[in-house]
């Protein structure tokens, strides 16, 4: 994943861009940068934080950077921001998002025009600065978004900053969102709508899908204007998103508190545990829902432990995943013992690490422990954001149990669509193939319908590709209602 942060001041403003870039540290754990301008040109700090947190890693920097207007970025990819000399000008660059025509989209710059980019040590191209010679190929900034908008199969969100403003787009699309905060003297744009509250920023506007703005210390000016059609991601509320952050105007704690409230009503009276548990710690406002509309008691019978493991993201290596994710959770075995527990968890992708937590409830023992995830069954890979590090469908838990009843790695979209479907008998064979499995008393999965209730926006503004494989790019019934 990844998330941006950028600044426009009439003064001094590393400070600001320093904390609004660490406020988006729970989206990715690979590299982050900053890049300013001042009146000595562009400085730009590119670092590692796979170890370290950005905090940690970019405090020196601050001291030696000036400038009034900057950007800066979390990334789980690629180092950014780039810094890029053109016939466009310099500029500095920042994306969020992901390219699937990326082989396609370099093909055309090689025929048709003399290009070049820097190969990673992994033999990929840096996303950005594929994006950022794109736009180099129109004849004006604007146009080179507007370009890249267009161009993309996938999502794209970028921040571009020049010596006297930095350009904000959303993508097509509305995938992820941008927002605007303002203070005197001075505008920010965030990925995240907390992240400047703490910096004296009042909310300003929100991006409109394709919308973009030019921002200096001045002003917010519209140069694209945005479209009607939205597919905001709607795994934003359930995981990924912060929860003080709202996106479209729905807050991220309130959204998983309804989701919670509407898993309890569809169990209704037909399971009886001693006490709901949210796993640490995206699955506990989900948790605590549940358990304000149940009656049952919210416990904590497990607790991270995060002074040495206080970051929300993992290392790339699947075996250490796990380790660290069983590490970083300490049973309280008072609360558990002879106890029946119902857990809510954000979702289930590959099962390993809930298995895993399963199992040390009963060796701490546990009598019962059902399972409630805030979501549908993923049954798809996201095709529109880097959410993922999986490289096949196959690493998903629903996609092995599929296997196994259907006979084959490549079942039908048919077939696929009666998986999806909580009505559908084969969609019930495969909870239970996935709950046997994983050793669960009990499992039900929070249904697509109540997941989009709970969000409380419109369906058709909503993607939910990963659930039911349906990508809708504003030329549905739905959108042309």
């Amino acid at each position: 994943m990844g998330g941006f942060f950028g600044v426009a001041s009439k003064e001094d403003c590393v400070l600001e861009l320093f904390y609004g870039v660490d406020y988006h540290s729970h989206l990715g754990t690979r590299r982050a940068g900053m890049a300013v301008h001042g009146k000595d040109g562009f400085n730009r700090s590119i670092h590692n934080i796979e170890n370290s947190p950005f905090r940690t890693k970019f405090e020196n920097d601050v001291a030696g950077m000036k400038g009034n207007l900057g950007i800066g970025c979390i990334s789980d990819y690629d180092p950014q921001p780039l810094l890029i000399q053109s016939h466009l000008g310099s500029f500095a660059i920042t994306t969020v998002g992901k390219i699937n025509n990326a082989d396609e989209l370099m093909k055309t710059l090689y025929s048709s025009e003399n290009v070049h980019f820097q190969e990673m040590t992994s033999g990929r191209i840096n996303a950005t600065e594929l994006v950022a010679a794109l736009i180099c190929r129109q004849p004006s900034i604007l146009e080179g978004i507007r370009y890249v908008q267009e161009v993309i199969d996938g999502s794209m969100s970028l921040l571009l900053m020049t010596k006297d403003g930095i350009y904000a787009a959303r993508d097509k699309y509305g995938r992820t969102p941008i927002e605007i905060g303002k203070k005197d003297n001075a505008y920010c744009i965030s990925f995240e709508s907390f992240a400047y509250i703490n910096l004296g920023f009042t909310d300003y506007k929100e991006l409109g899908p394709a919308e973009i703005v030019y921002v200096t210390p001045e002003e917010v000016k519209t140069v694209g204007e945005a479209g009607e059609d939205m597919q905001i991601c709607s795994f934003l509320w359930l995981y990924y998103g912060y929860p003080t952050a709202s996106y479209e105007g729905v807050n991220v704690e309130e959204m998983r508190y309804n989701c919670g409230r509407m898993l309890a009503r569809r169990d209704g009276d037909s399971i009886h545990p001693d006490m709901i548990a949210g796993v640490p710690d995206s699955g506990v406002p989900h948790a605590i829902g549940y358990a304000n509309e149940s009656g049952i008691p919210y416990a904590r019978p497990f607790i991270k432990y995060t002074p040495t493991w206080p970051r929300s993201f993992m290392p790339t290596n699947q075996e250490q995943r796990n380790l660290i994710a069983r590490m970083k959770l300490i049973p309280v075995k008072e609360l558990i013992e002879d106890k029946k527990l119902l857990l809510i968890d954000d979702s289930i992708v590959r099962g390993t690490q809930l298995r895993e937590t399963t199992e040390f409830l009963y060796n701490s023992g546990a009598k019962e422990v059902h399972v409630r995830p805030a979501c549908p069954p993923l049954l798809y890979g996201c095709k529109f954001l880097n959410f993922s590090r999986s490289k096949s469908d196959m690493d998903l838990i629903t996609r092995r149990v599929i296997y196994d009843l259907e006979g084959t790695t490549e079942p039908s979209e048919e077939i696929l669509q009666q998986y999806a479907d909580p009505d559908h008998p084969k969609y019930q064979a495969m909870l239970d193939e996935i709950c046997k499995r994983l050793n669960f008393t009990s499992l039900r999965f929070h249904r697509l319908d109540d997941m989009i209730e709970s969000i409380g926006l419109p369906s058709e503004k909503l993607c939910t590709y990963c659930w039911n494989g349906k990508e809708c790019k504003g030329h549905c019934c739905h959108c042309k209602k």
